[in-house]
């Protein structure tokens, strides 16, 4: 079957790759979408230090295929949208309603994939640039059949993460103020997350000004090409910063940005070793700097919410999808993300 492999210093489109059949507690699905999300370019460059040789993607949908021993909730014949959250459900974290805390969901990388006898890991529980791949049963989530599985693949990292940052970790709500810096796929999610918690001025700041129309479509009250323009639309500064591109700079502008009481959430990824400085006396007017893993998230809750809210009209998710791509045109795809030419590149199966 084909996939996207990486071997630690090439990318390649291969049609070889061979997949094992599915475990207790095990779904097999067959991929039919696949979202390109910065964070396997970054696997790629070597910002997320990742072993290899691995199947890449994380951000997928498609149909159940197979299930294995004691798997209730999905059957063959399902569509699901993936998580990338393979959490054990059963520690004092996931006791607790925080699965991103499970800490048997981090760091532990399977091989379910095999090439020429081979084993290859799996990228985040999920390898979703794969015709097929194995996840754990709570990473599947049922969805309607409707739902177009080009746009549900989205659900399962930028959508979680964006949306999920802002109404789950910041906890935003009705007439607040929010800044958005980056207006990628997770910046696009945390201006629709804003604009679904009643935010009332939603500011985003992007340095490409092309994006200021899709900006505005979901959410934005306000475009700047920089942060310098902030203080003029909110002269006490924001109650939510959001950083969705990673840089250590743009962490200290964030933080910057704050009025007394807010708190700035970093969502970007910058490298595992880089350092961010800021003014600790600028801190003890009560604000709050916040790390936040996949949108503080309960995907088997939070995916089947956001697939009724798309339903509903009230959650974008088919204009998310810029450019669909065949497998086979991952170098197309990868560059035009690199380039910011598309909110989300689509690869299909």
């Amino acid at each position: 079957m084909r996939g996207v492999v990486y071997d630690g210093e090439r990318v390649e489109v291969a049609d070889d790759l061979e997949i094992r059949d599915p475990g207790p507690g095990e779904v097999l699905v067959a991929v039919a979408a696949a979202g390109l999300c910065h964070s396997d370019l970054s696997v790629i460059d070597g910002t997320i230090p990742f072993p290899a040789p691995v199947v890449l993607g994380h951000e997928g949908a498609g149909v159940v295929e197979a299930v294995g021993a004691g798997v209730g909730h999905v059957a063959p014949g399902d569509h699901v949208s993936l998580s990338t959250l393979a959490n054990c459900g059963a520690c004092a974290a996931c006791d607790r309603g925080q699965p991103t805390m499970c800490r048997k969901a981090i760091g532990m990388p399977g091989q379910p994939f095999s090439r020429a006898g081979r084993p290859l890991y799996q990228f985040a529980s999920n390898s979703a640039f794969a015709e097929r791949t194995v996840v754990k049963a709570v990473q599947a989530v049922r969805i309607p059949d409707d739902i177009p599985l080009t746009s549900a693949a989205l659900i399962g990292c930028g959508v979680l993460t964006g949306v999920g940052a802002v109404l789950n970790r910041a906890k935003a709500g009705l007439g607040d103020t929010v800044v958005v810096i980056g207006t990628g796929g997770i910046g696009l999610n945390v201006l629709q997350g804003a604009r679904l918690a009643g935010a009332l001025t939603i500011v985003a700041v992007d340095t490409n000004p092309a994006k200021e129309e899709t900006a505005r479509l979901f959410g934005a009250t306000h475009f700047l090409t920089s942060v310098d323009g902030v203080r003029e639309i909110l002269p006490d500064g924001a109650q939510h910063v959001f950083e969705c591109v990673g840089h250590t700079g743009l962490v200290r502008q964030a933080i910057d940005l704050l009025d007394r009481h807010g708190q700035a959430v970093l969502l970007g990824m910058p490298a595992p070793t880089a350092e961010a400085t800021f003014l600790p006396a600028s801190m003890f007017l009560d604000k709050s700097i916040l790390g936040c893993r996949y949108g503080s998230s309960r995907p088997q809750h939070d995916i089947a919410l956001y697939a009724r809210l798309y339903q509903e009209g009230r959650l974008m998710l088919d204009e998310l999808v810029t450019e669909t791509y065949p497998v086979e045109d991952f170098a197309k795809a990868a560059d035009d993300a690199e380039h910011g030419r598309v909110a989300r590149g689509v690869l299909t199966f």
